[in-house]
């Protein structure tokens, strides 16, 4: 088991060996510390890139990018069950990983996703032919329903963040809270809707290539 940041560092890198593109996944509940690992992993690889390369050769796609907008979950009639597993343009987002691991263009341009608007922006995110690894990270990169199987296969390894409850509840409200909502209205969607997904999420991890546990996921950030 890899126990230390340095060691994932080091598992990472190993996935894009040799020059081949690779993706890495991230999975895990909300504010299980997903996008914090993955920031730190690009800001750590970017600095010792493998020879002949830039800080470019590990770039950063979230799968937050293909939420729906909210004009879309209105006349779906899924507005109140945002974050949910049918709120997302999953076969948009196996797409763009198939468009990834043929690397052949050289530029591709992701969405990214506004959290004070909490709003898809199209073309936000750019990755160069330079990019070998890819990290995505994301809810339901595990599941296995038939819009959601086709990510797992395309993911060269998927690592789940399994930071304790206590804790991942607090700093969801916290995050509700720092974008907008009330506390009391953070609490509720964090307990409800939040933590409906949190459960069906919870299922995959047996899926995963890696266990985070709590102890590291703490230190990130700090």
């Amino acid at each position: 088991m890899t126990r230390t940041f340095s060691g994932l560092v080091n598992r990472a890198r190993e996935l894009a060996a040799g020059g081949r593109r690779a993706v890495l996944g991230i999975a895990g509940p909300p504010a299980a510390g997903k996008t914090t690992l993955a920031a730190e992993l690009v800001t750590a690889l970017a600095a010792d890139p493998p020879p002949g390369l830039g800080a470019g050769w590990v770039a950063h796609v979230p799968m937050d990018g293909f939420h729906l907008a909210d004009v879309e979950l209105e006349r779906l009639g899924l507005r109140d069950r945002k974050g949910a597993p049918d709120t997302f343009d999953a076969w948009g987002y196996a797409a763009l990983l198939r468009r990834l691991l043929d690397d052949q263009d050289e530029m591709i341009y992701a969405p990214g996703f506004e959290r004070v608007l909490e709003q898809p922006i199209a073309g936000a995110i750019g990755v160069s032919r330079e990019a070998r690894l890819i990290i995505t990270e994301g809810n339901y990169l595990l599941l296995a329903e038939p819009r959601w199987g086709p990510v797992r296969e395309l993911l060269t390894e998927v690592w789940y963040t399994d930071l304790d409850h206590g804790e991942r509840l607090r700093r969801l409200i916290d995050r509700h809270v720092r974008f907008g909502k009330s506390p009391d209205a953070a609490a509720a969607w964090a307990n409800g809707t939040d933590e409906r997904n949190a459960e069906l999420i919870a299922a995959t991890r047996p899926r995963a290539d890696l266990i985070i546990s709590s102890d590291l996921i703490r230190t990130l950030g700090s």
